[in-house]
């Protein structure tokens, strides 16, 4: 079964994930947010309790 030996995959799995936390993530995290949070109020509403008809 070759699947089970590591020497090819073990390679190829170290150079992706040196490949993606060295150069793809910071190229990601430099993008702003289009949206970016507001300091807004929430807002709150009045409520009113519910009558039950049988109580």
């Amino acid at each position: 079964m070759p699947q089970l030996n590591p020497s090819p995959w073990f390679f190829i799995m170290i150079i992706t994930w040196l490949t993606f936390s060295l150069i793809i993530q910071p190229k990601v995290l430099k993008f702003t947010t289009t949206n970016p949070p507001h300091n807004k109020k929430p807002k709150t509403f009045k409520t009113t309790p519910w009558t039950w008809p049988w109580t």
